[in-house]
């Protein structure tokens, strides 16, 4: 019985340890919820993933797609001077497409810092440009009343104590040559520089809003937390700026504050993601094309109805959209992400309280087909997105006694209510349904919105 009682105590000292292991900071869901909620708020931001990787021009991992050596890869360093980059231009272009905050590369996987730092040589202040580019960003972002994002890559393929791995372009091919290439190698030095420039980045640029870390990927010849010191790192983030939302890829989604936000990439999710049976804080970054840097060359340009279809689904599942634009070697948006943000702005310009603010609509209410719904839970208001331009009758299963009012969000002109009837005069619509009497000619709007007005 002894024996029992003292495995018992065993156990459970072990539980509490291990739980106490399992925590970054103490902070409540209600806590986190208010931190969170200008994000949650805004719903549209912008990514922008630039390095010296616009140069080549052709994907941002070009140096490991193509395992270029650090001695080839050098011209790019001494050639990069982007002299026509105006950050005031990027950040009015940003907040005109209804972009609420901003996230910026300052170091990306190559390892090459758009940022004054005292750690490396390696960065912006040793290139022809010699300016802190980072600074400049920040100002000129802060100044349109935008949030302010750092994207910092916990990769670096320039550093020589960076252990070569799987993701690294002097990848190998067996545990064997693994050993071979990294015997004199100290991960270890390689965290604290990793560790000493996330401070930097917390310490020298003012309130930072987002810090967007990227990326662990644990397994056979890759890098999990304790590579990283993904712990020590996220405990040192969370002090210095307690404000911050951090989103997921730093191997700790099972540590309390850990994380704040999750970050489906490249695709969109079926449903609102969730942890253990609860939804949780989503954004999903998105390009315009195929490529996160410039690509010159690449064409699968999504259109303006596929990127506003895009937004408003994310919303109507409770996430935001960060959206990329790869600026050039030169310092400017390619022309066809002009042509995109200009678009996306005249939709928003019109449309954007169906974004701003909003999330899923109550289950209990059913989505029309070829439509999206979204809804603002404080101004109890349902926005019908039409996706497919009706024929004059929209109907609304279920919809009957639920909504006092009725207009088109773009120009807030009332649309009737009335009964539809069939062939011979017959009254087909459900009593249960809302039938809107719609213009035969769609409005001059890419996805026109209905704004319904509920009862309460």
């Amino acid at each position: 019985m002894k024996k029992l009682l003292v495995l018992c105590l065993i156990g459970l000292l072990f539980t509490r340890t291990n739980a106490q292991q399992k925590k970054i900071w103490n902070e409540t869901e209600e806590e986190k919820t208010e931190r969170m909620a200008w994000w949650t708020e805004a719903r549209f931001g912008m990514f922008i993933h630039w390095g010296l990787y616009a140069q080549p021009a052709r994907h941002e991992w070009v140096k490991k797609r193509e395992r270029i050596s650090d001695q080839d890869y050098q011209k790019y360093f001494e050639m990069f001077n982007p002299d026509l980059f105006n950050p005031t231009e990027w950040a009015k272009k940003a907040k005109a497409a209804g972009m609420k905050y901003a996230v910026i590369t300052t170091k990306h996987h190559e390892g090459f810092c758009m940022f004054d730092s005292k750690q490396t040589d390696y960065d912006i202040m040793n290139t022809p440009y010699g300016k802190d580019i980072l600074k400049e960003w920040v100002d000129a972002f802060r100044a349109e009343g935008l949030g302010i994002g750092f994207y910092y890559s916990i990769i670096d393929w320039h550093h020589p104590e960076f252990t070569i791995d799987s993701r690294h372009p002097q990848s190998a091919k067996s545990k064997e040559e693994y050993n071979e290439l990294n015997k004199d190698r100290d991960m270890g030095i390689y965290r604290q520089y990793m560790k000493n420039q996330v401070e930097e980045l917390l310490t020298n640029y003012g309130k930072v809003d987002i810090l967007w870390l990227d990326f662990s990927y644990p397994g056979e010849f890759g890098k999990d937390k304790d590579d990283w010191g993904s712990v020590e790192l996220l405990k040192m983030v969370r002090k210095l700026q307690p404000g911050i939302l951090v989103n997921d890829r730093l191997d700790l989604k099972d540590y309390q504050g850990g994380w704040d936000f999750t970050t489906p990439e490249q695709f969109k999710v079926d449903k609102w993601p969730e942890e253990n049976g609860v939804r949780i804080p989503w954004e999903t970054c998105q390009t315009f094309s195929g490529s996160w840097g410039y690509h010159r060359d690449e064409n699968t340009w999504k259109d303006n109805k596929q990127l506003l279809t895009l937004l408003i689904e994310s919303v109507s599942k409770g996430g935001n959209v960060l959206l990329n634009v790869g600026p050039t070697a030169r310092g400017m948006f390619d022309y066809r992400a002009d042509e995109r943000l200009e678009g996306m702005g005249e939709w928003m310009k019109f449309n954007s309280r169906a974004i701003y603010g909003c999330t899923q609509a109550p289950d209990v209410l059913q989505t029309p087909a070829n439509s999206l719904l979204t809804y603002n839970p404080k101004t109890n208001r349902l926005y019908v997105h039409l996706l497919d331009y009706p024929l004059q009758n929209f109907v609304m299963p279920g919809f009957a006694d639920k909504v006092k009012y009725a207009q088109f969000l773009h120009d807030g002109s009332e649309i009737k209510v009335g009964k539809r009837h069939g062939a011979w005069g017959k009254d087909e619509l459900d009593a249960k349904a809302l039938n809107l009497i719609l213009p035969v000619n769609k409005p001059n709007v890419e996805i026109p919105v209905i704004e319904l007005f509920l009862n309460d």
